[in-house]
């Protein structure tokens, strides 16, 4: 594991083909917007030409989340974006890369256990 910062580590799970996951090490450290309208940087949303989500809508706020988690590429994408509380109440509904899936889970149980489905 590189450490990319002191709030984040790059995992040796991949996000994609040539990216390794980013994770941060504390999940209090996302402290993101809960509401409202969020704009993300080309360099992380460059599909369509509106780069906006509504997080008050359950759609594009899953759908941001899982942009940010798959192509973040430093501690500011994670700190900035994404909210602790909404990143574990989304995490079972999330469509995610594996790599991306158990980078997070195997630094935050917590993860792990929102994810877990009842027998």
């Amino acid at each position: 594991m590189e450490a990319v910062s002191t709030i984040a580590v790059r995992t040796r799970h991949q996000a994609r083909p040539g990216r390794r996951a980013i994770v941060v090490t504390d999940l209090a450290s996302l402290r993101g917007p809960v509401h409202g309208t969020v704009e993300l940087p080309l360099r992380l949303f460059w599909s369509s030409p509106d780069r906006t989500f509504d997080l008050d809508k359950p759609y594009p706020r899953r759908w941001l989340y899982q942009t940010v988690l798959r192509e973040a590429s430093r501690p500011e994408d994670l700190t900035r974006y994404l909210d602790r509380g909404t990143l574990i109440a989304l995490w079972p509904d999330l469509s995610l890369p594996a790599g991306v899936r158990r980078a997070w889970e195997e630094h935050h149980p917590a993860l792990r256990a929102a994810g877990a489905v009842p027998a």
